[in-house]
This record gives structure tokens, C-alpha cells and sequence, in this order.
């Protein structure tokens, strides 16, 4: 479960964080999360080198992304750890040569698992959104589900939701601007965790 440790908290303690955990800055908090169990690495890994083949490399897509895994954000004052975030290289030219990055991603993936799913969502989701992160994807391996949001009026949108059995679509879908949901849409069928 992800726990806050420590209240005004700095990046000092970040790094002074637990080798086996992922250390997060939020609001000033440090949270210490569990590292990922496999079923959640699995999806993250899968996932991960589908949109990395489609985006990053361009071999199954249109390429022109920069993909990583556990990237650190440093957004403002918070350091959030998402598993898996893309920037348009027309934005980000070339990855820095550090150990983290200042400038917010176009596009988030969490993946949530039952420790650190309330988490993503309740602190997680209004700082990428206040970042200008612009999309955003949650996937639940669990359930085998993926809900697609996109910015509109700084706020989260939820463009689509997929599981197996159903495919839902918000009515915004079509008149929402969703560059990268459009590129980074796979259907259910695809997404094999």
C-alpha cells in the first residue's frame, strides 16, 4: 500500500528512500510505494513494448515519440514515478542525460494495482492534469481494463473505457482534440496482459 512517510518533505528524502521502494513527492508528502507486483509489472511490460514497437520505434506505427518506463517527473515541486509516459519528439527533441526530467509528458499510463490505485487516482491524476500532461491512460490488469482521458478545461475527460465484454465512449469522444488518444488507441484486443 502506498503510505505517506513523512510530511515537508524534500528531494533529499526521495533519494534517502528505501532501495526496494518507489519514493514520490506530492503536495510536499512523501509517499513510499511497494515495488510492482508481477501481474502489474507483466501489464506494464507488455504494454510498454506494443507502444514502444508503434511510437518510439515507428516499426508498427508512426514513430515520433520518445517512450520510458518509471520515468521520474520532477513537475513543479512534486516527483512523481508513472510506469510508463511519452513525449512528442517535435517537444522533447533528445532524452537529457539525467536521472530525471523537468518537462511534463504528453501522454501518462498507470497501471493500477490494489496498493497503489487510489493513489493514481485521487493525488496523482489532478497533478499531472495542473502539469499539462494532455492523455492519459489507466490500466487495470485485474479487471483487464483501460480507461482513455483526455484535458479539456484542465480537467480529466474520460474518453473511453474498454474491458472485455464492453466498449464505452464519452460523448466528447469525437469533439474533444485527442492527437495522441487517437495515435495511442489500440482496440481490447490488442492489449494481451
Amino acid at each position: 500500500m502506498t503510505e505517506k512517510t513523512k510530511n515537508n518533505a524534500s528531494y533529499d528524502d526521495v533519494i534517502a528512500a528505501p532501495e526496494m521502494k518507489i519514493a514520490e513527492l506530492v503536495r510536499g508528502d512523501l509517499y513510499l510505494s511497494p515495488r510492482p507486483a508481477l501481474r502489474h509489472s507483466k501489464a506494464a511490460s507488455v504494454l510498454g513494448a506494443d507502444i514502444n514497437d508503434a511510437f518510439h520505434r515507428g516499426r508498427t506505427g508512426p514513430g515520433g515519440w520518445w517512450i520510458l518506463d518509471e520515468p521520474e517527473l520532477h513537475l513543479a515541486s512534486d516527483v512523481l514515478v508513472p510506469d510508463i509516459a511519452g513525449w512528442r519528439r517535435e517537444r522533447l527533441p533528445e532524452i537529457p542525460d539525467t536521472a530525471w526530467i523537468g518537462l511534463a509528458p504528453d501522454w501518462v499510463c498507470e497501471v493500477l494495482s490494489p496498493s497503489t490505485e487510489d493513489f493514481d487516482r485521487d493525488l496523482k491524476l489532478p497533478l499531472y492534469a495542473a502539469a499539462g500532461v494532455s492523455h492519459l491512460w489507466l490500466v487495470d490488469p485485474r479487471e483487464r481494463s483501460l480507461e482513455v482521458y483526455g484535458q479539456l478545461d484542465s480537467k480529466w475527460v474520460l474518453l473511453e473505457a474498454t474491458r472485455p465484454s464492453t466498449r464505452r465512449r464519452s460523448k466528447r469522444w469525437h469533439s474533444t482534440s485527442h492527437r495522441c488518444g487517437e495515435c495511442l488507441r489500440f482496440p481490447w484486443g490488442h492489449l494481451m496482459f
